[in-house]
């Protein structure tokens, strides 16, 4: 029986894999797709093997330790089992790479999809990867050098994310289009292109489908999907929230939360939320960030997401003191936000550990209010951005190397 395992470890790979589960299933009806996922991966065939973890960082990881070391045991006796045709992994390396080293002497084919951020930290792992994976399928048009550099075959694939936008608009009344119709997706250069956008009747729609006023403006508030960044930026929120209504009681407040988050967990932080007149809408960030007129997102995805849907931003993180510590040691990036990191300059403002505070977070966004060039610059960027996915359906990719690793390939 075709045999296919995807590796996921957080709620973004698990999106990844569940879009990629469904369009291997749609190509090859008798294949059989085991994996590490969440409800999104079980929803769409997948059979699981053992549920994913939050962790992230050194001082947020320990707490896991004992949930990981169990699913890894689970992986390794299914690889066992089954001997999968092709091991995806995608993406959380500390994990994933253990997995690939166990695979590999198994004469089993794997495919790494999602790059590690090798480029901004640990850049020893693209050593470690080329002598482990058969090919790479990366989701950033400029990790492709860094993998060809080090002898693995390696494609921009585009990114997932496009295709959970795309579902997502075409769901409207009437359907939406993420990119410009009216533009060639083979045409070069300008920002016009870029644009999809610009009709105002999908925010209007979007924002009564949700339950908002349609009239009001939205300012939307993404906590991220990890432990570690809810417990630190759900108070937070709670505070930018109570400091906004003061100056702009014209707006209502949405919290997107991903679909695998613990609600009983954060029920403090959420209840609080709520009696400030934020709106939680689980496992529906794109409809929100789609409808919203500005927003507060955590460094993750999320910020990819509000730009192809050209949301203005403000972007904030923080970390334990100590993972933060270290990580200003070891981390050679300029940018934190995908966003500036595709743009090589600062678009969006990145609010970082102590910077992330309620008058901050205020002030920039009064200044996307107020500054009518600030704001059109930032939305200008956003398109050029759109440019480097437009045409790209990554999973359908991805389904063809699998095919291709497989010998499956007509």
């Amino acid at each position: 029986m075709k045999t296919v395992m995807i590796v996921t470890g957080e709620s973004s790979g698990e999106l990844y894999g569940s879009l990629l589960a469904k369009a291997l299933k749609s190509r090859f009806r008798d294949l059989r797709v085991l994996g590490i996922g969440g409800d999104r991966m079980d929803k769409v065939g997948v059979e699981l093997i053992s549920g994913i973890s939050g962790a992230f960082g050194l001082a947020e990881l320990v707490s896991s330790l004992r949930n990981l070391k169990i699913a890894f045991q689970k992986t390794k006796a299914a690889i066992r089992k089954f001997m999968p045709h092709v091991l995806v992994l995608i993406d959380f390396p500390d994990f994933n790479i253990k997995v690939a080293e166990f695979a590999k002497p198994l004469g089993i084919k794997i495919l790494y999809y999602v790059s590690p951020q090798v480029w901004a930290w640990r850049k020893g792992r693209v050593k470690k990867l080329a002598g482990l994976v058969d090919r790479m399928a990366v989701v950033l048009p400029f990790e492709t050098d860094i993998y060809k550099k080090a002898g693995v075959p390696c494609e921009f694939v585009g990114h997932p994310v496009v295709e959970e936008i795309e579902a997502v608009l075409q769901s409207t009344k009437p359907p939406f289009p993420l990119f410009d119709p009216s533009v060639s997706p083979l045409a070069k250069g300008g920002i016009k292109g870029g644009g999809g956008l610009k009709n105002p009747e999908l925010r209007t729609n979007l924002k009564t489908s949700l339950g908002f006023d349609a009239k009001l403006p939205l300012l939307s508030l993404l906590p991220g999907s990890r432990s570690h960044e809810l417990k630190k930026l759900l108070p937070l929120m709670i505070d930018v929230i109570r400091h906004f209504k003061k100056e702009f009681g014209d707006y209502q407040f949405c919290i997107p939360i991903a679909p695998n988050t613990d609600e009983g967990r954060y029920s403090h932080y959420l209840g609080a939320l709520k009696q400030e007149g934020a709106l939680i809408k689980r496992g529906e960030s794109i409809k929100a960030l789609a409808a919203s007129d500005l927003a507060v997102i955590t460094s993750g995805t999320a910020t990819l997401q509000a730009a192809l849907l050209e949301v203005p931003m403000v972007v904030i993180y923080k970390l334990s003191p100590f993972t933060y510590s270290l990580g200003k040691l070891i981390i050679n990036i300029k940018h934190i936000c995908l966003v500036n990191i595709l743009s090589d300059r600062e678009v969006v403002p990145e609010l970082i550990q102590q910077r992330a505070n309620p008058e901050g977070i205020i002030k920039e966004l009064k200044k996307i209010m107020v500054d009518k060039p600030y704001k059109e610059e930032m939305i200008k960027y956003y398109r050029l951005i759109k440019r480097l996915f437009r045409g790209l359906r990554a999973s359908e990719r991805v389904t063809d190397i699998i095919e291709e690793m497989a010998g499956w390939k007509q």
